[in-house]
């Protein structure tokens, strides 16, 4: 035999959103062969991997979270070491407006990975995003891995169940599959429907005389913000660690919308109290008011820490945004 060692294999569903961005990006420097998986759209939607498209190690194949045999299909074509399962409708808002579809990809979608995964690579790794909504309206902040889960939307709701099904395989199969309970995590290639990207948009284009109205719901909700780049390095710290767990990925610290808002037009120098108006519309039926996290066991067990603060964050993001307007008006 060579000495060479062969390049590990991961398998990444949802790879064109935020966070499979990332984690392709990660995963390709560290040198493995990464098979994204996307669904099929009638507008391109792979704006956020088109950087790393030509990467010999990168190959993208559709995929659907209700289609049973293609997941069959594709496990038993790439063989993965490590998959990551990242793909949802993740809009918590949205959840009340489709909870069906919503609740069906996150819930039997992960169920219906699992399945695949116990019987044709039960050797490999298995990622679970989960997520802080699961914990819901709670009030016994902060909150850990042993904190109790209420979960307040459909998505919460389905997150619960996808939570405890990858504990239940992992308890009843052996499997070395974990899920990361991830606390809010932003970036430039944030969806712009949330309220994050929605704010740094809006900051660059009235900076630019482009807008001169934003419309936001509920300002006083209070979130625990990271950085997504952050967060993907212990998605894959995980699955490197010899005993699967669950694990919290938080920056210890909240701050409320109004707090980001006012950050952001900060760095803008603009005024929010002239161009933010309140639509009731935006409200959620079901309000999450706080959420904050303790990372202690994944800082401590995995030694990792997130290194992008919440003031370093918005001017991050507002900035990458009023480059973006910039080139689009040239």
């Amino acid at each position: 035999m060579s000495g060479t060692q062969k390049n590990k294999k991961a398998l990444i569903t949802g790879i064109t959103g935020q966070d499979g961005s990332y984690l392709a990006e990660l995963l390709l420097n560290k040198g493995y062969e990464v098979y994204g998986l996307k669904r099929r759209t009638s507008t391109i939607t792979t704006d956020r991997v088109d950087h790393i498209f030509n990467n010999p190690n990168l190959h993208l194949s559709y995929y659907d979270l209700n289609d049973t045999s293609r997941m069959w299909e594709l496990l038993i074509d790439f063989k993965p070491d490590e998959i990551y399962n990242l793909a949802a409708q993740s809009h918590v808002r949205v959840s009340f407006d489709v909870p069906e579809n919503t609740v069906d990809g996150i819930a039997m979608g992960t169920l219906r990975i699992l399945n695949a995964y116990k019987k044709v690579c039960p050797e490999a790794r298995f990622y679970q995003a989960s997520s802080s909504e699961m914990f819901g309206d709670n009030p016994n902040y902060p909150f850990n891995e042993e904190s109790t889960l209420m979960p307040a939307s459909p998505y919460a709701c389905a997150k619960v169940f996808g939570h405890n099904l990858v504990r239940n395989y992992r308890e009843s199969y052996g499997l070395h599959a974990s899920s990361g309970i991830l606390f809010n995590h932003e970036s430039p290639r944030r969806g712009e429907t949330f309220v994050t990207r929605k704010i740094t948009l809006a900051a660059a284009r009235i900076k630019l005389g482009l807008q001169d109205k934003l419309f936001l719901g509920n300002l006083d909700a209070k979130r625990d913000w990271g950085y997504a780049g952050d967060y993907v390095e212990l998605m894959w710290k995980m699955l490197q660690h010899d005993t699967p767990d669950d694990y919290v990925i938080a920056t210890g610290e909240t701050h409320s919308v109004k707090d980001f808002l006012s950050c952001v037009f900060e760095h803008a120098e603009l005024d929010p109290d002239k161009h933010v108006e309140i639509d009731p519309r935006l409200f959620r039926p079901q309000e999450v008011p706080f959420l904050l996290g303790d990372s202690t066991k994944a800082q401590t067990v995995l030694n990792w820490e997130p290194k992008v603060k919440f003031h370093n964050l918005c001017e991050i993001m507002y900035q990458a945004d009023l480059e973006l307007i910039k080139k689009e008006i040239k």
